[in-house]
C-alpha cells in the first residue's frame, strides 16, 4: 500500500529547535516537504536563511527555500540570542550550505502554493507568524484554501519571554492576532504542553549515541540550550518546543486537543503578546484547537527514531 504524504511547508527561524523540527520533519515519510520559509525571529533574517541551508544539508536533502519577513509587522524587532546563540545554531561540526535560496519571496511561494494544491497543504510554523500573515493580508481567500495551519507559539498559561508572553507571539503579536484572526484551520502548539518535552540528559545521550551527524549536532545544540533552562526554569534540560509541532503534523493523536478561542494582546503593556485562550469556553466562537496535554514518552520515541535514519 501506498503511504499518502501529506504535503507541508515549513516556516521558522532557525534556532535550534526549528533546526531539530525541521530534521523530523525531513526524516519523516508521512510529510512531503514541499518548501521551506524562513523568518526573522531567534537570530535576524539572514542567519536564520543561512541555517535553513544548513539543515538540508545536514539531512543531505535538496529542497527549495526562500527568504521571508525580515521583521515584524509593527513592533521592533525581537531576537533570541541569548538563548540559540549568535548564529542561532550552536554547534561546531556542522556542514556548510550546499543549496542556494530560491529569488522568489516567501509569500509569493506560499500563495502559488497553496492555490496549485487547495485544501491539501498544511503549514507547520514554528517561528513568528509575520510572512504568514502577509501572505494571508495580500490574498484573503488564501486562508480557506489552507489544509491547516500548525503553530508552536502562544501558551494558554504563562509565557517565557515575559511572564505573559511566548517568544513567537511576542516577536510579532500584530501578525499572530491577523492569522488567528484569518478563519485559517488553526492548532497551536504552545508553552503548556511543549514545556513538558525535556531533553534530559540521558534523552541527549540518546540522541549522541545514534552515531550519525544529524543525532550528533542535535545533541550538542540541546547541551548549549540546557544551562539556559536549569538556571531560569529549574529543569533538567531544553524545551523540545518546535519538534513537537512537526510530531503533532504527523501523529496528532501524540497530543490531547480543546477547541478554543484565542485572541491576541496587541496593546502594548503588561500582556503585550499574550495568547488569550477561553479555556473555560466563555465565548461561543472557537477559532483554533489548542493542544492541552502530550505523550512525551511516545513523542521523543519519534523524534529519536527519526532522526536515526538520517545521514
Amino acid at each position: 500500500m501506498t503511504l499518502s504524504r501529506l504535503p507541508v511547508i515549513l516556516d521558522g527561524d532557525p534556532g535550534l529547535d526549528d533546526a531539530i523540527a525541521w530534521l523530523l520533519a525531513l526524516a519523516s515519510p508521512e510529510l512531503d516537504v514541499l518548501g521551506i520559509t524562513a523568518v526573522h525571529g531567534n537570530v535576524d533574517l539572514g542567519k536564520t536563511l543561512w541555517n535553513t541551508g544548513v539543515v538540508l544539508a545536514l539531512a543531505r536533502q535538496s529542497v527549495p527555500y526562500y527568504a521571508g519577513a525580515d521583521r515584524p509587522l509593527v513592533r521592533g524587532e525581537l531576537t533570541a540570542a541569548n538563548v540559540h546563540g549568535q548564529t542561532g545554531l550552536p554547534a561546531q561540526f556542522l556542514p556548510e550550505a550546499e543549496q542556494a535560496p530560491e529569488e522568489q519571496h516567501a509569500v509569493n511561494f506560499i500563495g502559488r502554493t497553496v492555490r496549485s494544491r487547495p485544501g491539501e497543504v498544511t503549514i507547520i510554523a514554528t517561528g513568528p507568524l509575520t510572512t504568514l500573515a502577509l501572505a494571508f493580508r495580500i490574498a484573503p481567500d488564501l486562508p480557506d484554501l489552507v489544509k491547516e495551519v500548525v503553530w508552536m507559539g502562544g501558551s494558554t498559561g504563562q509565557g517565557n519571554r515575559t511572564p505573559a508572553a511566548e517568544f513567537n507571539a511576542l516577536a510579532d503579536p500584530h501578525a499572530a492576532r491577523i492569522v488567528f484572526g484569518s478563519g485559517v484551520k488553526l492548532r497551536m502548539v504552545g508553552l503548556n504542553v511543549t514545556m513538558g518535552c525535556i531533553a534530559t540528559p540521558e534523552r541527549v545521550k540518546a540522541l549522541q549515541n545514534l552515531g550519525n551527524a544529524a543525532g550528533q549536532v542535535s545533541a550538542e545544540m540541546l547541551t548549549a540550550y540546557a544551562d539556559v533552562y536549569r538556571e531560569r526554569y529549574g529543569l533538567s534540560g531544553g524545551a523540545l518546543h518546535d519538534p513537537l509541532a512537526v510530531a503533532a503534523a504527523i501523529q496528532p493523536d501524540l497530543l490531547n486537543w480543546q477547541d478554543m478561542r484565542v485572541d491576541v494582546e496587541t496593546q502594548e503593556g503588561l500582556n503585550f503578546g499574550r495568547t488569550v485562550c477561553d479555556l473555560y469556553g466563555s465565548t461561543q466562537h472557537a477559532n483554533a484547537r489548542v493542544a492541552v496535554g502530550v505523550n512525551d514518552a511516545a513523542f521523543f520515541n519519534l523524534l529519536l527514531q527519526r532522526l536515526a535514519t538520517l545521514p
